[in-house]
């Protein structure tokens, strides 16, 4: 369509990332988790259901997440995901990581 832009998916390789911070804030259901990375980017990135929910089985199996069937306050059942005291130091790794990559970057368009 002409004139419709495609919002872009998050980066590979930053999903983890994105998730973990995003649950260090509150316990939240997937949907949730990615619609307040779409709010917080100002709808620069997006997370698609076909990533998001085997990223957070994933994680869970991981132990950095845990989930449990909570009634929500639009009264519907859902997964509500919380970050682990494992996902809270994974975090920091991958923190560490992304510092690490975007010094690297940074650097190349400086210098290249």
């Amino acid at each position: 369509m002409v004139g419709k832009r495609k919002k872009p998916d998050a980066p590979q390789g930053t999903l983890d990332l994105l998730v973990l911070k995003t649950l260090s804030r509150e316990p939240q259901h997937g949907y949730s988790v990615a619609a307040r990375i779409q709010q917080i980017t100002d709808d620069a990135l997006r997370v698609e259901e076909g990533s998001l929910y085997p990223a957070l089985h994933r994680m869970e199996q991981a132990g950095w997440i845990a989930a449990e069937w909570r009634t929500t306050e639009n009264n519907r059942r859902a997964r509500i995901y919380r970050l682990t005291r494992a996902g809270q130091k994974r975090l920091g790794e991958e923190e560490d990581r992304w510092g690490r990559l975007a010094a690297a970057v940074g650097k190349v368009l400086r210098f290249a």
